[in-house]
């Protein structure tokens, strides 16, 4: 039993600790390239959450690990089969009521560990901000990371190097061998500046690759999945502590 994941704990530990970080892992249920399953997404959210509260539990950090969400905002690939789709007023209902038994019960900080770009949390989080005034609710993009290039030589986008890589290393039996994996070409937008960042329209999914990567994922390997996990379990576990440490009413340098 790890006392800092939900999940595995009990009523006797839970009644005896003063929890005051809560982390909500949450991915997605869809497919990822010919190699990797349906659930990658919550398998990384699970696993880097579990990891980092270790990390800022030994530390002293009074962390509890929520269940993760499996299912998240798949509008953009309604044509992939067994993709699962929830709109982003489902994510703000199912939020606002788990926002409000931590507000209730005084664990009042709240980190989503989200593992799926589709998930666009931050006005859902203005919204709740509002409502629960009492209540510190922070985001953690873990695969937005600036260091990620370090460790990969191409990250990708969806079941490229960098998650094929970390499957490799937390679930190396749910990987099929990489000469079944398609190549994750991606189509590029025919207007220029939809592709700088600055203007979007969402991505029509089965239009823009023929395997459901984004990405090549040939140059993946264990070994670098685990050093990877090992940096980014390492950097959220220490802004976890500092997470409960920090004066709320008063963040600013």
């Amino acid at each position: 039993m790890r006392p800092y994941i939900l999940a595995e704990t009990n009523w006797k530990t839970v009644k005896e600790t003063n929890y005051s970080v809560a982390v909500l892992p949450w991915g997605a249920t869809e497919a990822h390239n010919y190699h990797l399953p349906y659930a990658t997404d919550i398998i990384e959210s699970e696993c880097i959450a579990a990891e980092s509260a270790r990390i800022a539990w030994e530390q002293g950090a009074k962390v509890i690990v929520l269940p993760a969400i499996p299912f998240g905002v798949n509008t953009g690939q309604a044509d992939i089969k067994l993709d699962i789709n929830i709109n982003p007023s489902t994510q703000l209902i199912l939020l606002t009521d788990i926002v409000e038994t931590l507000s209730r019960q005084g664990i009042y900080k709240l980190v989503i560990l989200n593992s799926h770009g589709g998930n666009d949390f931050k006005p859902i989080l203005r919204e709740l901000g509002l409502k629960f005034p009492k209540m510190y609710i922070s985001l953690c993009n873990w695969f937005q990371n600036s260091e990620n290039k370090h460790f990969f030589d191409e990250v990708g986008d969806h079941a490229g190097e960098m998650e094929t890589s970390l499957m490799m290393h937390l679930r190396p039996q749910w990987v099929l061998p990489l000469s079944e994996a398609g190549d994750g070409a991606e189509k590029k937008h025919k207007i220029t500046e939809f592709t700088q960042g600055w203007m979007w329209a969402e991505r029509q999914w089965s239009k823009v690759t023929a395997d459901t990567g984004i990405g090549n994922p040939k140059r993946a390997t264990a070994e670098k999945g685990e050093r990877y996990f090992k940096y980014i379990t390492e950097k959220i576990g220490n802004v976890l502590v500092q997470i409960e440490k920090l004066d709320v009413e008063n963040p600013y340098a």
